[in-house]
Protein backbone atom coordinates (compact mmCIF):
# COMPACT_ATOMS: atom_id res chain seq x y z
CA UNK A 1 0.00 0.00 0.00
CA UNK A 2 1.29 3.47 -0.90
CA UNK A 3 1.02 5.94 1.97
CA UNK A 4 0.20 9.60 1.45
CA UNK A 5 3.43 11.66 1.43
CA UNK A 6 2.64 13.32 4.78
CA UNK A 7 2.44 9.99 6.64
CA UNK A 8 5.39 7.91 7.84
CA UNK A 9 5.17 4.15 7.51
CA UNK A 10 4.56 2.37 10.80
CA UNK A 11 7.17 -0.08 12.03
CA UNK A 12 5.08 -2.96 13.35
CA UNK A 13 8.24 -4.75 14.47
CA UNK A 14 8.20 -2.40 17.43
CA UNK A 15 5.01 -3.93 18.76
CA UNK A 16 4.74 -7.12 20.83
CA UNK A 17 3.24 -10.20 19.19
CA UNK A 18 -0.22 -11.27 20.27
CA UNK A 19 1.29 -14.46 21.70
CA UNK A 20 4.28 -13.91 23.99
CA UNK A 21 4.60 -17.18 25.96
CA UNK A 22 6.68 -15.62 28.76
CA UNK A 23 3.77 -13.20 29.33
CA UNK A 24 1.45 -15.91 30.60
CA UNK A 25 -1.97 -14.36 30.02
CA UNK A 26 -1.30 -13.96 26.28
CA UNK A 27 -1.47 -17.75 25.95
CA UNK A 28 -5.18 -17.63 26.65
CA UNK A 29 -6.17 -14.32 25.12
CA UNK A 30 -4.16 -14.22 21.89
CA UNK A 31 -6.33 -14.80 18.78
CA UNK A 32 -6.59 -18.38 17.58
CA UNK A 33 -8.29 -17.50 14.28
CA UNK A 34 -7.67 -14.89 11.55
CA UNK A 35 -8.67 -11.40 12.61
CA UNK A 36 -11.92 -9.95 11.26
CA UNK A 37 -11.79 -6.33 10.15
CA UNK A 38 -14.71 -4.25 11.42
CA UNK A 39 -14.82 -0.90 9.61
CA UNK A 40 -15.57 2.17 11.69
CA UNK A 41 -18.88 3.89 11.08
CA UNK A 42 -19.55 7.61 11.00
CA UNK A 43 -20.96 7.26 14.51
CA UNK A 44 -17.74 5.67 15.76
CA UNK A 45 -15.71 8.56 14.38
CA UNK A 46 -17.94 11.39 15.56
CA UNK A 47 -19.36 10.26 18.91
CA UNK A 48 -20.22 9.68 21.62
CA UNK A 49 -17.76 12.11 23.10
CA UNK A 50 -17.18 14.02 26.32
CA UNK A 51 -17.93 17.60 27.17
CA UNK A 52 -14.97 19.81 28.05
CA UNK A 53 -17.05 21.11 30.92
CA UNK A 54 -16.84 17.66 32.51
CA UNK A 55 -13.14 18.19 33.32
CA UNK A 56 -12.35 19.88 36.63
CA UNK A 57 -9.20 21.89 37.24
CA UNK A 58 -8.48 19.62 40.22
CA UNK A 59 -8.73 16.34 38.29
CA UNK A 60 -5.02 16.38 37.37
CA UNK A 61 -3.82 16.62 40.99
CA UNK A 62 -3.81 13.04 42.27
CA UNK A 63 -2.20 14.22 45.50
CA UNK A 64 -5.46 15.83 46.61
CA UNK A 65 -8.28 14.92 44.18
CA UNK A 66 -9.36 11.99 46.37
CA UNK A 67 -8.07 13.31 49.70
CA UNK A 68 -9.95 14.62 52.69
CA UNK A 69 -9.76 18.40 53.16
CA UNK A 70 -6.29 19.38 54.27
CA UNK A 71 -4.86 15.92 53.57
CA UNK A 72 -2.63 14.56 50.80
CA UNK A 73 -1.65 11.21 49.32
CA UNK A 74 1.20 9.31 51.00
CA UNK A 75 4.39 8.67 49.02
CA UNK A 76 7.12 10.32 46.99
CA UNK A 77 5.55 13.33 45.32
CA UNK A 78 6.28 13.71 41.61
CA UNK A 79 5.25 15.90 38.70
CA UNK A 80 4.66 13.88 35.50
CA UNK A 81 4.60 16.02 32.38
CA UNK A 82 4.86 15.56 28.64
CA UNK A 83 3.29 16.39 25.31
CA UNK A 84 0.85 14.64 23.01
CA UNK A 85 2.37 14.88 19.51
CA UNK A 86 1.60 13.77 15.99
CA UNK A 87 4.14 11.93 13.83
CA UNK A 88 5.75 15.19 12.68
CA UNK A 89 6.24 16.51 16.21
CA UNK A 90 3.31 18.90 16.08
CA UNK A 91 1.28 19.32 19.29
CA UNK A 92 -2.16 17.75 19.61
CA UNK A 93 -4.27 20.12 21.74
CA UNK A 94 -7.56 19.61 23.60
CA UNK A 95 -7.03 15.86 23.85
CA UNK A 96 -8.40 14.01 26.88
CA UNK A 97 -5.51 12.34 28.72
CA UNK A 98 -6.33 9.98 31.60
CA UNK A 99 -3.97 8.16 33.95
CA UNK A 100 -4.38 5.47 36.59
CA UNK A 101 -1.85 3.81 38.86
CA UNK A 102 -1.03 1.88 42.02
CA UNK A 103 -0.26 3.72 45.25
CA UNK A 104 3.05 4.13 47.08
CA UNK A 105 2.74 0.57 48.38
CA UNK A 106 2.01 -0.96 44.98
CA UNK A 107 -1.74 -1.46 45.43
CA UNK A 108 -4.61 -0.30 43.21
CA UNK A 109 -7.85 1.00 44.61
CA UNK A 110 -9.79 -1.83 42.98
CA UNK A 111 -11.92 -4.55 44.52
CA UNK A 112 -9.95 -7.28 42.72
CA UNK A 113 -6.55 -6.12 44.00
CA UNK A 114 -5.74 -8.34 46.98
CA UNK A 115 -2.07 -7.38 47.41
CA UNK A 116 -1.22 -7.10 51.11
CA UNK A 117 0.07 -3.52 50.82
CA UNK A 118 -2.32 -1.08 52.53
CA UNK A 119 -4.64 1.29 50.73
CA UNK A 120 -4.17 5.02 51.14
CA UNK A 121 -7.46 6.63 52.14
CA UNK A 122 -6.33 9.88 50.51
CA UNK A 123 -5.29 8.43 47.15
CA UNK A 124 -7.73 7.37 44.43
CA UNK A 125 -5.10 6.55 41.83
CA UNK A 126 -6.64 8.23 38.77
CA UNK A 127 -6.71 11.63 37.11
CA UNK A 128 -7.47 13.36 33.81
CA UNK A 129 -6.97 16.60 31.93
CA UNK A 130 -7.08 18.15 28.48
CA UNK A 131 -3.80 18.74 26.67
CA UNK A 132 -2.92 22.42 26.28
CA UNK A 133 -2.44 24.35 23.05
CA UNK A 134 1.15 23.11 22.88
CA UNK A 135 0.02 19.51 23.50
CA UNK A 136 1.32 19.54 27.06
CA UNK A 137 -0.18 17.70 30.03
CA UNK A 138 0.92 17.75 33.69
CA UNK A 139 -0.13 15.52 36.58
CA UNK A 140 0.83 15.86 40.24
CA UNK A 141 0.94 12.39 41.77
CA UNK A 142 3.06 9.96 43.77
CA UNK A 143 5.65 7.54 42.46
CA UNK A 144 3.90 4.14 42.34
CA UNK A 145 5.62 1.12 43.84
CA UNK A 146 6.38 -2.19 42.10
CA UNK A 147 4.04 -5.05 42.95
CA UNK A 148 3.97 -8.83 42.50
CA UNK A 149 1.68 -10.42 39.92
CA UNK A 150 0.82 -14.05 39.15
CA UNK A 151 2.81 -14.45 35.94
CA UNK A 152 5.42 -16.67 37.57
CA UNK A 153 6.75 -17.67 40.98
CA UNK A 154 8.55 -14.35 41.51
CA UNK A 155 7.22 -11.87 38.94
CA UNK A 156 7.13 -8.16 39.76
CA UNK A 157 5.78 -5.28 37.71
CA UNK A 158 8.07 -2.25 37.51
CA UNK A 159 6.70 1.02 38.80
CA UNK A 160 4.42 2.32 36.04
CA UNK A 161 1.52 4.63 35.25
CA UNK A 162 -1.18 3.77 32.70
CA UNK A 163 -2.26 6.33 30.09
CA UNK A 164 -5.41 6.61 28.02
CA UNK A 165 -5.55 9.16 25.18
CA UNK A 166 -8.86 9.90 23.45
CA UNK A 167 -9.45 11.28 19.97
CA UNK A 168 -12.68 12.98 18.92
CA UNK A 169 -14.87 10.13 20.22
CA UNK A 170 -14.73 7.44 22.88
CA UNK A 171 -14.14 4.81 20.18
CA UNK A 172 -10.88 6.59 19.31
CA UNK A 173 -8.87 5.57 22.34
CA UNK A 174 -5.21 4.60 22.68
CA UNK A 175 -3.78 2.99 25.83
CA UNK A 176 -0.18 2.75 26.96
CA UNK A 177 1.92 2.92 30.12
CA UNK A 178 5.14 4.61 31.18
CA UNK A 179 7.95 3.28 33.31
CA UNK A 180 10.56 5.33 35.17
CA UNK A 181 14.19 5.92 34.34
CA UNK A 182 16.62 3.75 36.26
CA UNK A 183 14.12 1.07 37.39
CA UNK A 184 15.98 -2.28 37.27
CA UNK A 185 12.74 -4.24 37.09
CA UNK A 186 11.98 -3.02 33.54
CA UNK A 187 14.47 -5.50 32.08
CA UNK A 188 12.87 -8.37 34.01
CA UNK A 189 9.21 -7.62 33.20
CA UNK A 190 7.62 -10.14 30.78
CA UNK A 191 5.30 -7.42 29.47
CA UNK A 192 8.14 -5.05 28.60
CA UNK A 193 10.27 -7.94 27.32
CA UNK A 194 7.46 -8.93 24.91
CA UNK A 195 8.25 -5.76 22.92
CA UNK A 196 10.80 -6.83 20.27
CA UNK A 197 12.60 -3.50 19.98
CA UNK A 198 14.70 -2.08 22.81
CA UNK A 199 14.22 1.36 21.23
CA UNK A 200 10.46 0.94 21.56
CA UNK A 201 10.81 0.00 25.23
CA UNK A 202 13.01 3.05 25.71
CA UNK A 203 10.18 5.25 24.45
CA UNK A 204 8.00 3.96 27.29
CA UNK A 205 10.38 5.28 29.95
CA UNK A 206 9.68 8.61 31.65
CA UNK A 207 12.91 10.58 32.05
CA UNK A 208 14.00 12.41 35.17
CA UNK A 209 13.68 16.16 34.64
CA UNK A 210 15.58 17.99 37.38
CA UNK A 211 15.00 21.34 35.69
CA UNK A 212 11.26 20.81 35.99
CA UNK A 213 11.38 19.67 39.60
CA UNK A 214 10.17 21.76 42.54
CA UNK A 215 12.95 22.07 45.15
CA UNK A 216 12.00 20.62 48.55
CA UNK A 217 8.69 19.47 47.08
CA UNK A 218 8.72 17.04 44.15
CA UNK A 219 10.87 15.54 41.41
CA UNK A 220 9.67 15.82 37.81
CA UNK A 221 9.56 13.21 35.06
CA UNK A 222 8.74 13.77 31.41
CA UNK A 223 7.02 11.38 28.99
CA UNK A 224 5.92 12.37 25.47
CA UNK A 225 3.21 10.44 23.61
CA UNK A 226 3.58 10.19 19.82
CA UNK A 227 0.36 9.06 18.20
CA UNK A 228 1.55 7.34 15.03
CA UNK A 229 4.37 6.84 12.56
CA UNK A 230 7.79 5.22 12.90
CA UNK A 231 8.48 7.09 16.15
CA UNK A 232 5.11 6.28 17.70
CA UNK A 233 4.65 5.28 21.30
CA UNK A 234 3.83 1.57 21.72
CA UNK A 235 0.09 1.27 22.38
CA UNK A 236 -1.47 -1.75 24.05
CA UNK A 237 -4.81 -1.77 22.31
CA UNK A 238 -4.01 -0.69 18.73
CA UNK A 239 -0.84 -1.45 16.84
CA UNK A 240 -1.71 1.06 14.18
CA UNK A 241 -1.96 4.09 16.45
CA UNK A 242 -4.42 6.71 15.32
Amino acid sequence: MTLPPHLNRRDLDWHPPALAPAYKTTRARSPQHPLVYIPQTAGDLSGPTFGHGDISSTDADLLTNFAAPGQSAIGQRILLTGRVLDEDGRPVPNTLVEIWQANAGGRYRHKNDSYLAPLDDNFGGCGRMLSAADGRYAFKTILPAPYPWPNGPNSWRPAHIHFSVFGHAFAQRLITQCYFEGDPLIGHCPIAKAIPSSDAVDRLIARLDLDGSSPFDMLAYTFDIVLRGRQATVFENRKEGT
